[in-house]
């Protein structure tokens, strides 16, 4: 038991958790309002594959790595420190496995669509003139 590693992967597991959300709004949005950097190549892969992984596992049944690596790391048999209840609480939702297993994949086909909606360009340039066509 490792309290400080089981913290360390909380952690983690919460910028993971903003990382997929928040890109799935940044997107769209950005596309909207001409923000270069959402069609950024590197940056979209790594969207795309760690929703990959959420959906993954969820697909085959599997808790996410990350919540099975803190719950061998805090014990899971004592007492967590308020804050840390908090964010278990609002990241570990008391529903059925089926369900987060269709909102991820969902989710996923949503970000599939998005990369060919929102197509990502290989460099900032080619974004540049994507995002703000010249006048004819």
């Amino acid at each position: 038991m490792n309290p400080l590693l089981a913290e360390a992967i909380l952690a983690l597991h919460l910028v993971v958790i903003a990382f997929n959300v928040l890109g799935l709004i940044a997107i769209p949005l950005g596309a909207g309002l001409g923000w270069r950097w959402v069609r950024v190549r590197g940056w979209r892969l790594a969207h795309l594959a760690s929703w990959g992984i959420v959906a993954a596992q969820a697909a085959l049944g599997r808790a996410c790595f990350l919540t099975i690596w803190q719950d061998a790391a805090s014990g899971r048999g004592g007492g967590q420190p308020l804050i840390e209840r908090w964010v278990d609480r609002m990241i570990y939702w008391p529903l059925p496995m089926w369900a987060f297993t269709v909102l991820y994949l969902v989710l996923f086909a949503l970000v599939i669509a998005l990369w060919w909606v929102v197509a990502p360009v290989t460099s900032s340039r080619a974004a540049a003139s994507r995002a703000d066509p010249a006048p004819r």
